[in-house]
């Protein structure tokens, strides 16, 4: 479907998916995206018909994309799983830009627990970057999946991120019981874009901040890609110096940082 000029999500530059962006309709034409959306809407009607499924919501690109292809196909409830570690900014757009049916469920962790786990301030790893979404989103979304008695939860995993949406599909189960899936598994980065695009989704502020696109939503303490822990209080410091002066009451590295400016 279309070009695709984006490889490997990690390893794509920043400016890369912005200029993809700018691109877009000589890259990835309104038709053949109606024509791929068509399929999906029926993918998710057929997959989810008689079944109690939610959306898996994380105010990023590809879960917009998916809200809002599956508002057209009937499923509208969906969850939001936060931390006490989020940008005040992205909290305020959620506000503005949820979805109707919303759900937030927060899972708690904050400074007093980041003071406990130091090793999970701003991964510089894969693994670590792993840990957070085990922690936050799927501790999050089983939850909700429990509370509501659902028999499926749909994700906007897409195998060109690199992410793990089925063994020859794009359902599976979890060891907890969580079916899992995912409509957009075979979608292109560019598809996405030019939904956004075309669609006129509005996007958090996350995607003008400095690696937006490499970065994604994320509670703040779980920034990637900043190469260092200073490095990171720098790009947060950027983003809202709050966020570096409440943590530095807590936690040493931050008021080291904020000693290194005087």
């Amino acid at each position: 479907m279309g070009q695709q000029i984006l490889g490997r999500k990690q390893k794509i530059s920043n400016d890369a998916w912005l200029k993809a962006m700018e691109q877009i309709e000589d890259i990835v034409p309104k038709q053949e995206l109606d024509e791929r959306v068509r399929q999906t809407i029926k993918d998710i009607k057929a997959t989810t018909g008689g079944k109690k499924a939610a959306v898996a919501w994380s105010g990023g690109k590809d879960s917009l994309v998916l809200a809002d292809v599956c508002r057209q196909a009937g499923v509208e409830d969906s969850v939001l799983v936060v931390s006490n570690l989020e940008y005040k900014a992205f909290t305020d757009w959620v506000d503005a830009n949820k979805p109707p049916k919303l759900e937030i469920i927060n899972t708690g962790q904050d400074l007093e627990w980041l003071v406990k786990h130091p090793q999970m301030l701003f991964p510089q790893d894969s693994s670590t970057a792993a840990q957070w979404f085990h922690i936050v989103q799927h501790r999050g979304q089983a939850k909700y999946y429990k509370e509501h008695d659902l028999n499926m939860l749909l994700l906007g995993r897409r195998r060109a991120d690199g992410n793990y949406v089925g063994k020859g599909s794009n359902i599976y189960t979890d060891g907890k019981g969580v079916t899992r899936f995912s409509p957009l598994a075979d979608w292109s980065h560019e598809e996405v874009l030019a939904y956004i695009h075309y669609y006129h989704l509005a996007v958090p502020p996350i995607y003008d901040w400095k690696n937006g696109y490499l970065c994604g939503t994320h509670p703040w303490a779980a920034r990637q890609w900043t190469g260092s822990i200073e490095n990171g209080w720098k790009e947060i410091y950027d983003i809202d110096r709050s966020i570096v002066e409440e943590a530095a009451e807590k936690i040493q590295s931050a008021e080291a940082f904020l000693e290194s400016l005087k």
